[in-house]
């Protein structure tokens, strides 16, 4: 008597639908985890150079003060963009700045993101 429509399946095939199945949402989820740290590491790079380049800004309007007024404006401005000021200096009236952002685009693995930006007034 043959049995048409049963769960019985060939031998040894017995799960192998499940297991390709869960490989295929394996790879999916790596590929997702990829993409957003790869997205997130990207987003770091562009807030870092804007708090560089807004620092740079910043500074430069208070550059006829001296380095320290000038450089303390350009950290609060940076910091205000979500950045930490790492070098600043007066080269005339130019601001130089570099500022980094801190970025951790999988859980434990942490990165920085670092952006240099120079700013002064319009040269004719």
């Amino acid at each position: 008597m043959e049995v048409r429509g049963s769960a019985v399946g060939h031998p040894g095939e017995r799960g192998g639908a499940t297991v390709c199945l869960l490989a295929v949402g394996l790879a999916f989820v790596m590929v997702g985890l990829f993409g957003a740290a790869v997205g997130a590491a990207r987003t770091a790079r562009q807030q870092a150079r804007v708090a560089a380049d807004f620092g740079a800004l910043a500074g430069a309007g208070e550059a006829l003060l001296g380095e320290p007024a000038a450089c303390g404006r350009a950290a609060e401005i940076a910091a205000a963009n979500g950045g930490r000021l790492l070098a600043c200096r007066l080269d005339g009236l130019d601001v130089l700045v570099t500022a980094e952002v801190a970025v951790s685009p999988l859980p434990g693995l942490a990165r920085v993101a670092t952006a240099s930006a120079r700013a002064g007034p319009v040269r004719g």
